[in-house]
C-alpha cells in the first residue's frame, strides 16, 4: 500500500472539515490501489491548498483559482495520470470560475475537489462565492446580498459527466464518493461540505446533519439532477448527481493522443549542453 503520509501535520484549525477530506482523500487513494506515480495532485490556495504539505505525492501548487488549467496542461501532457484538484469554494469558483466551466465543457478528465466552507478561511472570514445571503463578515457586515454560487448545478449544467457531494463529517461516504470520482474517465467534481469552525458560525456541523441526506436515487438526467442538487432549507442531498460513463473525455477526441501520450511523441533529448550554458553564462 503506497505511503501519503509526511512528516508535517496540518496547521488547520481543531475540528476544521479539511481533516474530513484529507482522511476520506487518502482512504480513496489507497482504496484504488494507486501508486505515486501514477496520479499527481494538484493545489489551490487557501486553507485546502495547505494540504500539500501532508499528503505524500508529486504535486503543483498553483495561483489563486488557476488549478484547474494547471491540471489541464497535465493531464493532456501525459493522460495516463490520474489528475486530481484540490481547491476551495473561493478560488475555483471565484477568481477561477471560468476555468472550472471550461473544464467541465470539455470533459477534460480531471478530479476536482471543491472544499466548500462558504467563507474565505485562510484570509480570516470574508464571504465566499458560495456564502448564504445574509451572512456577515469582515466584507460584508450587513450581510451578503448576493445569491450564493451552486456548484454541483453549475457543473450539471455546463456538462461536467460526474457530479457528486458528500459531507466532511461522514468520512466513509465521502471516502467511496472520491474514489468513484477519481476512477471515472472525463471531468468529475465532488463538492465537500465542509465547516469552518472559526468563522463560519451558521453552517456547522449541527446545521448540516440537521439537513444532509443520502439522495434516494440517481436522478434519470440531468434536470432532475440540478433540481436534487439544489439545497433547501431542510434538504442537502449528498451522493452521486450524474454519472456519464458514455461521453468521450477531452483528450480521447484528439487522434494524436489515442495511442500514446503527448510526451511519448517527443524522443528523450540531452540537455546538457544547455544547463552548462546557463550555469557558464
Amino acid at each position: 500500500m503506497v505511503n501519503l503520509d509526511t512528516k508535517m501535520f496540518p496547521t488547520w484549525c481543531a475540528g476544521c472539515g479539511d481533516f474530513g477530506i484529507w482522511a476520506a482523500l487518502k482512504g480513496a487513494i489507497r482504496q484504488l490501489n494507486l501508486q505515486t506515480n501514477e496520479f499527481v495532485m494538484v493545489y489551490d490556495i487557501g486553507c485546502s491548498g495547505n494540504m500539500t504539505n501532508n499528503i505524500k505525492a508529486y504535486g503543483f501548487h498553483g495561483l489563486h483559482g488557476r488549478a484547474i488549467p494547471a491540471a489541464t496542461g497535465i493531464k493532456l501532457a501525459n493522460h495516463s495520470q490520474k489528475v486530481i484538484v484540490i481547491g476551495g469554494d473561493g478560488g475555483l469558483l471565484g477568481e477561477g470560475m471560468t476555468h472550472f466551466i471550461s473544464a467541465c465543457r470539455a470533459n477534460m478528465d480531471i478530479t476536482v475537489i471543491l472544499h466548500n466552507n462558504q467563507i474565505y478561511g485562510l484570509t480570516t472570514g470574508q464571504s465566499s462565492p458560495t456564502s448564504m445571503k445574509g451572512t456577515k463578515g469582515k466584507a460584508t457586515p450587513l450581510g451578503v446580498v448576493e445569491t450564493p454560487v451552486e456548484p454541483c448545478g453549475f457543473a450539471l449544467l455546463s456538462g461536467a459527466s460526474f457530479v457528486a457531494r458528500s459531507f466532511a463529517g461522514t468520512i466513509p461516504e465521502s471516502t467511496k464518493i472520491i474514489a468513484d470520482a477519481i476512477s471515472h474517465k472525463g471531468f468529475s467534481l465532488v463538492e465537500v461540505l465542509q465547516p469552518c469552525v472559526t468563522f463560519n458560525k451558521l453552517n456547522t456541523y449541527d446545521w448540516f446533519r440537521q439537513r444532509v441526506k443520502p439522495l434516494p436515487q440517481t436522478p434519470t438526467d440531468v434536470y432532475e439532477a440540478i433540481g436534487k442538487a439544489r439545497w433547501t432549507d431542510t434538504d442537502i442531498f449528498t451522493s452521486i448527481f450524474r454519472r456519464d460513463e458514455t461521453t468521450p473525455a477531452y483528450h480521447e477526441t484528439f487522434t494524436v493522443l489515442k495511442e500514446k501520450t503527448l510526451i511519448q511523441h517527443h524522443e528523450a533529448r540531452d540537455l546538457t549542453k544547455y544547463i552548462n550554458h546557463a550555469n557558464i553564462s
